[in-house]
């Protein structure tokens, strides 16, 4: 059994008629028929029936065709892993926290597109927990995640060290302020891991259950934050850029508080692609300073 009769069976199932298949193959009718005789007598069962609109699968045709498709798509595999490390191709799903995109991967991306032109890399923003499970799902590659993670169908690695910052309005002279009424918190939605150390933090100063007001971008929590709106925790370096910088006030927290590590996240049982391996190498190459690192060390 060749991978091509596989392809060939394939292809007929998908189109449903030789010579529909012969058309997105680039081959004549007749290979295509020889090549699935051959796979049948091999297999001593009957896959297609004839019939005047083409063909359609029987029933040990239908068994077989998963079993097609996963040799096919590991065939698949296998060549992209052992591809031209110094020329990748194929597609590279990332997935990231928003605060990390905006702050950490504009020069990776930009040197990952420049190093790996032929490679379809494509990014996803969302909440850590949803990344986390479009990475145990298959649909990513890998992510740039709020540590710690501890799952056992993925590997994690530390990727960056950020400090992070009690932010509130410029008018805010006092830390406590932060704490008394009205209580509000603005965060990303459920499953933003900062949003949980933030409850904490309100928490450990006697405010067990603030109003919380949810926002789908960075932009309007900060925006509404420097409106006097409520209290946010973000990582110093995305308040310091913000257009809304000169009418916020952040305050440093506790080390333990402070110290927030991203990690990026892949499937334990994922093969590394030429790919991958040139992402990962220069998300190295940009790791954390050492002035960060030391943050709740």
């Amino acid at each position: 059994m060749e991978i091509t009769d596989l392809n060939f069976f394939l292809a007929v199932a998908e189109s449903g008629g030789i010579s529909r298949a012969s058309t997105k193959l680039h081959t004549v009718q007749s290979n295509i028929s020889t090549r699935i005789r051959s796979l049948e007598e091999e297999l001593g069962v009957e896959l297609f029936r004839r019939h005047a609109r083409g063909v359609s699968l029987t029933n040990a045709g239908q068994a077989f065709l998963p079993f097609a498709e996963r040799a096919t798509a590991l065939m698949r595999e296998a060549a992209h892993v052992v591809g031209n490390e110094a020329d990748p191709t194929g597609s590279l799903a990332i997935g990231s926290m928003e605060t990390t995109a905006g702050l950490r991967l504009p020069d990776i991306l930009a040197s990952y597109t420049s190093e790996c032109p032929h490679v379809d890399l494509t990014l996803r923003t969302g909440t850590s927990a949803d990344l986390i499970d479009m990475v145990i799902e298959h649909h990513l590659d890998g992510a740039f995640v709020c540590g710690p993670v501890d799952h056992p169908e993925l590997v994690a690695e530390l990727a960056f060290v950020e400090e992070l910052a009690l932010v509130t309005t410029q008018r805010t002279a006092d830390v406590r302020e932060a704490f008394a009424e009205p209580q509000r918190i603005l965060v990303l939605r459920s499953g933003c891991a900062y949003r949980a150390r933030l409850e904490q933090i309100f928490a450990d100063n006697d405010v067990a259950h603030p109003q919380i007001l949810e926002f789908g971008s960075l932009e309007g929590i900060l925006g509404c934050v420097a409106a006097g709106m409520g209290s946010t925790l973000l990582p110093v370096p995305v308040v310091a850029s913000s257009p809304a910088a000169s009418r916020l006030r952040m305050y440093h927290l506790p080390p333990d508080q402070a110290r927030a590590e991203t990690m990026f996240v892949r499937r334990v049982d994922a093969s590394e692609s030429p790919a991958m391996s040139n992402f990962r190498r220069l998300t190295q190459l940009a790791d954390t300073p050492a002035s960060l690192r030391s943050v709740g060390q």
